[in-house]
């Protein structure tokens, strides 16, 4: 059975690293691939609007 890796994006350094191998207040993840760790800051962005915009929407009902 292979095991699965996880990669993480460091806030601090900016870099993608393989396992979390910063304190966990310096990272974002775990992502399944090295490319979705890379675009960490992109991915949290559009899940942050996504939520705001539908509690906007819960808001207005």
């Amino acid at each position: 059975m292979s095991e699965q890796k996880n990669f993480w994006y460091n806030t601090r350094t900016g870099q993608v690293e393989e396992g979390p191998q910063s304190l966990g207040t310096d990272r974002i993840g775990p992502f399944a691939t090295r490319d979705e760790a890379a675009r960490a800051l992109e991915i949290v962005a559009a899940r942050a609007k996504q939520w705001n915009d539908e509690d906007a929407a819960d808001a207005q009902d």
